[in-house]
């Protein structure tokens, strides 16, 4: 699967059991990301995708459930115990410090993965979010 994860300046991911931001055209990013091919969420991120398209899949399982190639959007850790199933991530960097009290568990470098790309765009919410991409 590939790992698609939001984190702002300090990795922080979440608040109080909540995302800290979200972007309309981040979510664009992503469905063009998986194509035709599933894009599996939480029931919880998936009310982001209104209406939804035919490919989104939203299972509490959904971190067991992408398969090969398949988007697996994760808002909330613990991710760390699904890393060896994990072929490469798309982290969106929020360019801000949020609150938060939840972090990424771990560091893509330190678990073997490797910085590919990194590009700038600009988000409907956040003037610049930065896109990497890294594989194993």
């Amino acid at each position: 699967m590939i790992l698609a994860l939001c984190v702002d300046d300090k990795n922080g991911m979440a608040f109080n059991g909540r995302r800290q931001s979200m972007d309309r055209l981040l979510r664009a990013d992503l469905l063009k990301a998986a194509g035709e091919s599933p894009l599996w969420v939480s029931p919880y991120t998936a009310k982001q995708f209104d209406p939804a398209p035919a490919n989104l899949c939203p299972a509490e399982d959904f971190l067991l459930r992408a398969g090969p190639g398949e988007i697996c959007f994760a808002e909330f850790p613990p991710l760390a115990q699904v890393l060896d199933r994990v072929e490469g991530i798309l982290l969106y960097r929020w360019n801000r410090t949020y609150p938060a009290d939840q972090y990424l568990d771990f560091d893509p470098a330190a678990a073997g993965f490797r910085l590919v790309s990194a590009a700038d765009f600009s988000g409907s919410s956040h003037k610049t979010l930065t896109k990497e991409v890294y594989t194993k």
